[in-house]
């Protein structure tokens, strides 16, 4: 029953008339409907060119990014194609003054809540504080203008600056020389970074950042979270001497190490005294009221003033109190003749930065994404790419380190009412008078304020809600949540973020090499066949056991799918035998699921066969798809079960097979 139904009018009527003869002859012909069991039909042959042209263009050009220069003049096209390479140009047609206006509030106030997060976000990675706000002047400009996201937020964030941190100091010590080496790596690490991001959204490869799972990222963003803040008891606290390892028992020994004669009060009161300020503010604005988003953008701000302004006044500074010191003024100096491009520090800074590129673009892209479903707008996620690598590129090249999508600021400039990517515009205009004017009144910043500020941005990232509800879904998902969380805080982040992809891709393994597949039973009063574990009422089929497949078939699981559907023959034969019931007849593999075949899956069907039949078993598949029924067909497979044995559907199956039953 393999061909197209091509039979005419008369043909048709004969094939009801016998159907309904076949039926009424059972003893429960009154119940039944006669109908016609439908042919499975065969796609027509494509070309090797044509399916290999189909594969391609699905996997990377699934969005059909070329649709809109489709019949276009010449000149249309290249407008086009400068608008997707520059989308400013084409929202900025339709800007007005009240997008304007709630553009510039929001660049003022997440202006005042990076500036002092930069400064801190730079320690973290063992940059000078003036790199962190380069990191925040030239990057979003350029992610303005190529972006496509109207509220995300271009900056260093703290994971990644974490993460960058760690790695380089494995590598080059960052008081060496001044630092001139660590930050030449830094700046090599940004630029292979920015390539990496831009390769993949220029070829097309977005989804490959799709293979580390939601619940892994959870759970290293809260493992960081922990690490971070941990690490953050340094400045809190007034440490002189501090590990740089970045493991909870390393950090902790080094903090009551420390107990008896490094820690410093004077310190210890203006961190706390002001940590509890920013999450009382913090409060305050999630959970108070929503209207007052505006208190913990612009508390960090106030309290870098009043504990510069205290320090200053008190002179805090000759007491122990250690401060920010020299800011260097100015704006962002060129950088391009520092990066490595030969030696052995071109290797480390590659790897170095093609991990942090890969992180960074992650929770860029997952940020833009869950704000422009907020918004209800698209984002393309490889030009997302492309911006990132370009400005990434360009900022290394201008004394920047990696910069990414902010969540806290995102969520910020989303509530603040931004409408286009022109608050990052403000924002970088706002930083770049801070360069010019302002660092010098950093000097006397408590460095416990800075660390106060940090550990107040990333206790948000820890979404102790979210794991719960990844332990309700799915527990396997859970394992590789935890394993990130536990591989951050206990042993690195590099080693945690390796347990989250190793994790993620063992769950993908898991699932393809051992699918799922389920006995089916018809619910009563109905021609629908279900899973009996999930149905108990359903009724098995005297005679015919049905076996769905809910995988495609590969040469990764074909021996499975093949020993368990056997598995399920042998335990449903038992169990006929000792209730004395007929043996079974005919096995129906229901293969709606079965997306694809393989060789090798085909291979397996005939085993399968040549097994049932040692056992005097008919087997018949059900409903096969598109590229399986082609596949199958052109093995030659329908030869081998009989044409008669491929059904449009369960029903139909047993329809044929098992007339006397109720359908």
């Amino acid at each position: 029953m393999s061909k197209r139904i091509s039979d005419d009018d008369d043909d048709v009527g004969k094939e009801k008339e016998a159907a309904a003869d076949k039926i009424s002859s059972g003893p429960s012909s009154n119940r039944v409907l006669p109908y016609v069991a439908h042919k499975v039909g065969v796609p027509p042959k494509q070309s090797i060119l044509k399916e290999f042209t189909a594969a391609v263009k699905e996997t990377f050009f699934a969005d059909q990014p070329l649709r809109s220069f489709k019949d276009q003049s010449n000149t249309r096209k290249f407008v086009l194609g400068i608008e997707a390479l520059f989308p400013i140009i084409r929202w900025s047609r339709d800007y007005n003054l009240t997008k304007l206006r709630g553009d510039v509030i929001a660049g003022l106030t997440i202006a005042s809540l990076c500036i002092p997060q930069d400064i801190g976000y730079a320690k973290l990675a063992g940059l000078p504080a003036q790199n962190g706000l380069y990191s925040s002047f030239v990057p979003p400009l350029i992610y303005a203008f190529m972006g496509s996201s109207r509220d995300i937020a271009i900056g260093p964030v703290a994971v990644v600056s974490l993460l960058l941190g760690t790695m380089l100091q494995d590598e080059v010590n960052s008081k060496e020389d001044n630092g001139y080496e660590y930050r030449r790596l830094a700046f090599t690490a940004t630029f292979f970074a920015g390539v990496t991001q831009f390769t993949l959204g220029f070829f097309r490869l977005g989804f490959l950042i799709d293979f580390l799972s939601h619940a892994a990222i959870i759970g290293f963003m809260g493992g960081a979270a922990i690490t971070i803040a941990l690490q953050q008891l340094k400045g809190l606290l007034g440490i002189k001497v501090f590990t740089k390892k970045s493991d909870i028992v390393s950090v902790l020994r080094s903090v009551f190490s420390a107990a008896h004669h490094g820690w410093n009060w004077e310190t210890i009161l203006i961190g706390v005294s002001f940590l509890t300020f920013l999450i009382i503010a913090k409060y305050i604005g999630k959970v108070r009221n929503k209207k007052y988003f505006w208190v913990p953008a612009i508390a960090p701000l106030i309290s870098v003033i009043v504990s510069t302004f205290f320090v200053f006044i008190t002179r805090a500074d000759k007491k122990g109190v250690a401060i920010v010191n020299h800011i260097r003024k100015g704006v962002n100096p060129p950088s391009a003749n520092e990066i490595y491009f030969s030696g052995d520090l071109l290797a480390k800074g590659f790897k170095i930065g093609v991990v942090a590129g890969m992180i960074a673009l992650t929770e860029a892209i997952a940020i833009g994404r869950t704000f422009a479903g907020m918004k209800d707008y698209q984002i393309d996620g490889n030009k997302e790419m492309v911006a990132m690598g370009t400005m990434n590129i360009v900022g290394s090249m201008t004394s920047c380190y990696i910069a990414t999508g902010s969540f806290s600021r995102s969520a910020v400039n989303y509530m603040s009412g931004c409408h286009t990517a022109v608050s990052n515009i403000v924002m970088s205009f706002v930083v770049f008078l801070t360069l010019v004017f302002i660092t010098p009144l950093f000097k006397y910043t408590p460095n416990a304020i800075l660390a106060s500020i940090i550990i107040s941005a990333v206790l948000g990232l820890i979404d102790i809600d979210a794991m719960k509800l990844i332990w309700k879904i799915d527990k396997l998902d859970f394992v590789a949540c935890m394993g990130a969380f536990f591989g951050v805080v206990f042993i690195s982040v590099e080693i945690g973020l390796l347990i989250a992809v190793s994790i993620s891709f063992a769950k993908i393994l898991l699932q393809v090499t051992r699918p799922r597949t389920a006995l089916l039973g018809r619910i009563p009063r109905t021609k629908v066949y279900r899973n009996v574990q999930q149905y108990p009422e359903a009724i098995q089929i005297p005679g015919v056991l049905i076996v769905r497949v809910d995988s495609a078939i590969y040469f990764s699981n074909s021996n499975y799918v093949k020993e368990r559907i056997l598995r399920w023959v042998t335990d449903e034969e038992a169990q006929l035998k000792q209730k004395c019931l007929p043996k079974i007849n005919y096995l129906v593999v229901e293969m709606s699921p079965v997306i694809d075949i393989d060789t090798s899956g085909i291979h397996a069907l005939e085993e399968l066969y040549r097994s049932l039949q040692k056992r005097d078993i008919q087997l018949a598949l059900a409903n096969p798809g598109t590229l399986v029924i082609d596949k199958i067909h052109a093995s030659e497979f329908p030869d081998l079960i009989g044409k008669d044995k491929i059904f449009l559907s369960v029903a139909d199956a047993i329809l044929t097979l098992a007339p006397n039953n109720e359908i």
